[in-house]
């Protein structure tokens, strides 16, 4: 028996339950796949906004202000890059203008601090590589670009270590109520559930009643440029928002890549493919904005989904059908933004019931990682000394070295696969994408976690990377 099940381990089950793990009382948190962070949370634009797009006195609007001002020093605290660069959304014409004056005085309505119009020539020297036909652009100072995927496998390490009870490879397929106790998947026990399962929330609230809601599956694909490009801007570079979303975005990354997109295309909750029509679009209407992005650079395209609901606004709360069933849906963008403080919430939702109430009395809040290239020389030196493992680079394109991925291994939530490591410790982010290091990185997880390599995965289950031997003696 559990006082409260969490559903999903994206950004905002791992925000949930990192809350959670602060007070006393048993929490178990289901994933379906094999790792945290493995949907929408690991394909994203990985920006922190400002809060100036949510429409005023909307779910939106207030939890990304506040989402904004918590995160950069939760980053901090679990030691997740964070770099607080701006954002500027750049006009051509009149029309712009009018849209960025909007946004402006609906900044300024939602509470978002030092908001700026520039116009030329101030906005050729803030940003040089725009283009000299922008006009004018709304600067927002607070906005932030993160590593999202890193930043929810830290909550979820603070969450595990302070007692919360995570079972990966366990979707749920049922929830049932008897009297006051949801029993989830015919076996799991609890007074309070919260569905936090992404793009697949109506689908699983649909299990307790009809689900008030439809979730649409949005797909986003991206461009993501070597390092070589990373330094072409200094902001988050937007385009004035449209109806269906805020457009063909350039940035850089807290790892010094380059990213440009996404598209917005309404698809299936499977479908992460990208397309050479998507794809066309992201360069035509960047170079809109950035005319000297080399796309020849290009060392990865992927895609995202986001998880966009016929309500306009986020899911966040009670059930008002149903007693002590909880939501955090349809957390498209500004999601990752808001995530944080939609936890905070829900948590004072159920403090109100008379649950969650005793603070333990011990708990962890931070986490440190050893990041070998950000070490001096006479550091690396010494911690060679203690830990010869870290003295051998495996990953040559972003310096990871072997004892930063035996650490990664070992820490819970455990990564089983490649791509798991990649989240965790950026082996195999670099130029390359893996192709030098992935097969010692393979080895290397084998080794720690005491199975086969035949065993290890790209990613999800059964993306297998081996299938056997291709000879079994000396002889063949």
């Amino acid at each position: 028996m559990y006082d409260c099940i969490i559903i999903g381990a994206g950004i905002s089950g791992c925000s949930l339950a990192f809350e959670l793990s602060k007070y006393s009382g048993k929490v178990l948190w289901l994933e379906k796949n094999n790792d945290v962070a493995d949907e929408t949370t690991k394909a994203n634009s990985a920006i922190i906004h400002a809060g100036y797009d949510p429409v005023p006195n909307t779910l939106m609007a207030k939890y990304n202000i506040e989402g904004n001002k918590m995160i950069p020093s939760l980053c901090k605290d679990l030691d997740v890059p964070c770099k607080n660069i701006g954002s500027l959304v750049v006009g051509f014409n009149e029309q712009d203008d009018k849209i960025i004056e909007e946004l402006y005085e609906r900044g300024i309505e939602n509470g978002v601090k030092g908001l700026q119009i520039v116009k030329q020539p101030e906005l050729s020297k803030l940003e040089p590589n725009l283009n000299t036909e922008c006009t004018s652009a709304l600067y927002a100072p607070s906005a932030c670009i993160i590593n999202s995927w890193q930043f929810a496998i830290a909550l979820s390490e603070v969450a595990i270590q302070n007692g919360v009870d995570l079972h990966l490879n366990e979707e749920v397929t049922s929830i049932k109520k008897e009297g006051d106790i949801f029993v989830v998947n015919e076996k799991y026990k609890a007074p309070l559930v919260v569905n936090c399962a992404g793009v697949t929330c109506d689908r699983v609230a649909g299990f307790v009643k009809k689900s008030d809601y439809k979730i649409t599956p949005n797909k986003g694909e991206y461009y993501l440029l070597d390092k070589s490009q990373g330094s072409l801007v200094r902001h988050v570079i937007f385009q004035c928002p449209t109806k269906i979303g805020k457009g063909v975005l350039v940035a850089p990354t807290v790892d010094g890549n380059l990213i440009v997109g996404p598209t917005s295309t309404n698809t299936s909750a499977d479908d992460y493919s990208t397309s050479a029509f998507g794809l066309k679009l992201i360069r035509e209407s960047a170079v809109k904005s950035v005319p000297n992005i080399k796309f020849q650079e290009n060392i990865r395209t992927f895609a995202g989904l986001r998880a966009r609901s016929d309500v306009g606004d986020f899911i966040i709360g009670e059930d008002k059908d149903v007693h002590n069933f909880f939501s955090i849906a349809g957390m498209a963008s500004p999601g990752l933004s808001s995530a944080s403080a939609a936890a905070v919430d829900i948590v004072k939702m159920m403090q109100e019931k008379d649950y969650f109430l005793n603070l333990k009395k011990n708990y962890t809040l931070t986490r440190k990682v050893v990041r070998f290239k950000e070490m001096s020389h006479e550091q690396r030196k010494e911690y060679i000394e203690k830990h010869p493992e870290y003295g051998r680079i495996i990953c040559r394109c972003e310096t990871i070295s072997e004892g930063e991925i035996i650490d990664a291994i070992h820490r819970c939530p455990k990564p089983v696969s490649l791509d798991g490591i990649k989240r965790r410790c950026n082996a195999g982010m670099g130029r390359c994408q893996s192709g030098f290091c992935g097969p010692r990185v393979q080895e290397i997880l084998a080794k720690e976690l005491g199975v086969s390599q035949l065993d290890i995965m790209l990613d999800k289950n059964g993306s297998y990377i081996l299938c056997g031997r291709t000879k079994e003696n000396d002889d063949e």
